[in-house]
């Protein structure tokens, strides 16, 4: 697809200075992102899932899978970009369940540094050579990145590096499945740079990436609201046997009788204390204790994660990163 998807007439400002407080229930958050669902289904002529494998795009998943059920339809694809430098245990999760769910699932990779890394057995924080790149990658960094130095760190939570290993290879994607949106798991107050996107979100120069747009189900869930809604309804409806009101598990080993751990539609690592799901070598535990029982309003959520790419955000995001 080359051209903007202006066909699907979708209003740009629905969200446009509202916050979390405008929708004051979980069933109100819920109502909201199924609606917005709802429009993009039927708006879009080829859309897709971001799914990382994280809490929050595992919630848009989800009310994506719910609402195509109801209505009788195939769910869109699943991209999951692979960065090569996740946690295993992620890649065995979206794995899991893109096959319970009957999800097709699409990896989207930079394959000219995943060559560069196989064939000089290359360990995360090693420096790649600009010049032994292609020419997509290297526009990117020299014209759109305006990166002047003669390599760069094999890192995902950089600036060049977070560019090139996840936006560039879902550009790729996008341009070689002919894909017009992309449902994302962002939300309002997970970052600053993110406080001001709107349900549906233009990306529509061509200079910079395909055009499409952004969908955005869950920008109106807090941190909070979204383990509410993943252990309040989520779980039990897809897990089953799940009793419904059951305490939040303190540990992995906490869970009713029969229950396991590879039942949950949610990742081991927010049960060993991740708050955040990055890169194995530049995401750190926030606690001793899951997720979910963490002082979530008190602390920040991505603290956990290394600052270089965060302070860039904004530009990052401009770049076409989610």
């Amino acid at each position: 697809m080359t051209e903007p998807p202006i066909y699907a007439g979708v209003d740009y400002d629905l969200g446009a200075e509202e916050t979390p407080e405008t929708y004051p229930t979980i069933q109100a958050k819920l109502r909201q992102g199924l609606e917005v669902l709802a429009t993009a289904l039927d708006a879009y002529r080829h859309p897709a899932i971001m799914w990382t494998g994280g809490k929050d795009s595992t919630l848009a998943l989800y009310l994506v899978k719910e609402l195509c059920d109801d209505l009788g339809m195939t769910p869109p694809p699943a991209i999951f970009i692979d960065h090569y430098q996740h946690f295993d245990v992620v890649h065995e999760f979206v794995e899991r369940w893109s096959d319970r769910w009957a999800v097709e699932l699409i990896y989207a990779r930079n394959e000219d540094i995943g060559r560069y890394v196989e064939t000089h057995g290359l360990e995360p924080g090693d420096d790649i050579q600009v010049d032994a790149l292609g020419d997509v990658n290297r526009h990117h960094i020299e014209h759109l990145l305006e990166y002047e130095e003669d390599t760069f760190r094999f890192l995902l939570d950089t600036y060049v590096g977070n560019h090139l290993l996840k936006t560039v290879a879902l550009n790729e994607t996008l341009e070689s499945h002919g894909f017009d949106a992309i449902i994302s798991g962002v939300r309002w107050d997970e970052q600053e740079a993110r406080a001001e996107e709107t349900f549906f979100s233009p990306r529509h120069d061509p200079e910079i990436y395909p055009p499409h747009d952004r969908v955005h189900p869950i920008l109106q869930f807090t941190e909070r609201d979204v383990w509410d809604a993943t252990w309040d309804f989520m779980v039990p409806d897809v897990v089953e046997g799940y009793p419904e009101g059951h305490h939040r598990p303190t540990a992995a080993d906490d869970l009713p009788e029969g229950i396991t751990p590879d039942a949950l539609p949610i990742s081991p690592k927010y049960f060993d204390g991740f708050r955040s799901l990055g890169s194995e070598v530049s995401t750190k535990r926030t606690s001793d204790e899951p997720a979910w029982l963490q002082d979530l309003e008190g602390s920040t959520e991505r603290a956990g994660r290394a600052q270089d790419k965060e302070n860039l955000m904004k530009r990052l995001r401009e770049l076409g990163y989610m």
